[in-house]
């Protein structure tokens, strides 16, 4: 009777096995469509980023014989002004890139979405258009905006402003936004054409709501429009900011980094190190740090994103 009681429950243990092993071997089989994909990024992108990592190790000119400094190159990052200038720069154009961008295109998502006009597809045309053009192309036009005798001052000067006309590009204390206000033209279309679809998401019965207990359209704005668009907001952020740090063809068209290092990127830096200097591990280890922040930044915006408010 004991052997006859046994039986069953082996049988059943046995299909036990052999459903969970159908369902790991089913499980696998996404795995299979994701797996070129990733050994393209495994080559292309974390390889490359691994041997960066480990040249960022050595004193190398990119010709003779490296030599091992371990965390040196690093050490320079942090001690010399131009490298760690560099850094900071590329974190204040965060405010250009990002913060700017995502302000006005959440003012004018929330204008067009409360009152629709007809034009509104040439609007999206006009605000997203930067966005398309080639920044090479972008500096160079810009550049010549800027210049002695461009138009913007020469339209300063029609205007009677004449004595604030400048060199923009080439004075100390204006370069740097001057540059800035580049990323404020091609980010904004970006972050406005986000927000206003994600404004389409939200219930239209908030602002019903908020209309029956006479809410103005500043406070809805504030407590509903804001609060609905969290998450857009943060992929707003996260494309922006790392278009800020990681920036090179607008700065190495427009100013090349200067005047001096005011607006020097590490990505102008890094292209300096290697092909002018000499010092591929430290462009490697710039470019190591560089990432690093990256990545942290990264996570405290989506970790910021996720919390409840």
């Amino acid at each position: 009777m004991a052997d006859t009681a046994v039986q069953p429950a082996r049988v059943v243990t046995a299909r036990a096995v052999t459903t969970a092993r159908r369902r790991r071997r089913v499980s696998l089989i996404p795995l299979l469509y994701v797996l070129p994909a990733f050994a393209v990024y495994l080559t292309v992108v974390i390889a490359p980023w691994v041997q960066s990592i480990w040249t960022s190790l050595w004193d190398w000119n990119g010709i003779g014989v490296a030599r091992w400094v371990g965390i040196g190159n690093y050490a320079d990052v942090l001690t010399e002004p131009a490298l760690r200038g560099a850094v900071l720069n590329a974190f204040g154009f965060i405010i250009f890139y990002s913060v700017i961008p995502i302000a006005l295109g959440l003012v004018l998502a929330a204008l067009v979405a409360a009152t629709p006009w007809k034009a509104m597809p040439v609007i999206r045309t006009v605000l997203f258009l930067p966005q398309i053009l080639p920044l090479v192309a972008v500096g160079v036009v810009w550049r010549w905006v800027y210049s002695e005798r461009g138009p913007l001052n020469e339209a300063l000067t029609a205007v009677g402003l004449g004595e604030i006309t400048r060199p923009w590009l080439g004075d100390f204390d204006w370069a740097f936004p001057a540059v800035g206000f580049i990323g404020t033209w091609v980010c904004t279309g970006l972050c406005f054409l986000l927000l206003l679809a994600g404004i389409g998401k939200i219930d239209p019965a908030l602002y019903e709501a908020a209309k029956l207990d006479g809410v103005g359209p500043v406070r809805e704005f504030w407590h509903i429009t804001v609060p609905g668009l969290r998450q857009e907001i943060a992929v707003a952020a996260t494309i922006t900011i790392i278009a800020a740090l990681a920036g090179f063809d607008v700065v190495y068209v427009m100013t090349g980094g200067g005047p001096g290092y005011k607006t020097m990127v590490p990505g102008v830096q890094v292209y300096e190190l290697v092909f002018t200097a000499g010092r591929v591990g430290t462009a490697c280890a710039l470019a190591t740090v560089l990432s690093a922040l990256t990545c942290a930044v990264m996570y405290l915006v989506n970790r910021i994103a996720r919390e409840r408010p």
